[in-house]
């Protein structure tokens, strides 16, 4: 089974104005050209792009899913490397977990305390 990395490609983070050109390039869109960048040729994850996750408060955001198993929100990220580095060793732990359930200790410095919400599992008889 594979993670998915959602990543907010219109978020902003904190204190940053909303940019007057379109041809600026916003920070989600940044973090999510890095997150690609960090994840080529690990099988375990497949990253996306979606615009607005309404998170927009804390972002730049990601959500972190797989059938079966606990989905995570993260967010007020810097877009830099050791951040995209930092949320795909995650999403590999996350899809390498039966749950999606990753120990404290094993997660990575870059990501903690980025962690927004955690979603249940749907049971099968959830309809």
């Amino acid at each position: 089974m594979t993670t998915v990395i959602t990543v907010c490609d219109t978020c902003r983070t904190e204190g940053t104005e909303k940019p007057t050109d379109d041809t600026i390039e916003k920070d989600g869109a940044k973090l999510a050209t890095l997150v690609e960048a960090a994840a080529e040729g690990n099988p375990s994850v497949l990253v996306r792009r979606h615009s607005c996750l309404m998170g927009c408060q804390g972002g730049c955001n990601v959500a972190l899913q797989a059938k079966g198993k606990l989905t995570y929100v993260l967010g007020r990220f810097e877009p830099n490397s050791d951040t995209a580095s930092g949320i795909v060793e995650y999403a590999t732990l996350h899809d390498e977990s039966t749950l999606g359930q990753v120990p404290f200790k094993q997660w990575p410095a870059t990501i903690k305390g980025h962690f927004v919400t955690r979603i249940p599992t749907l049971d099968e008889t959830d309809k």
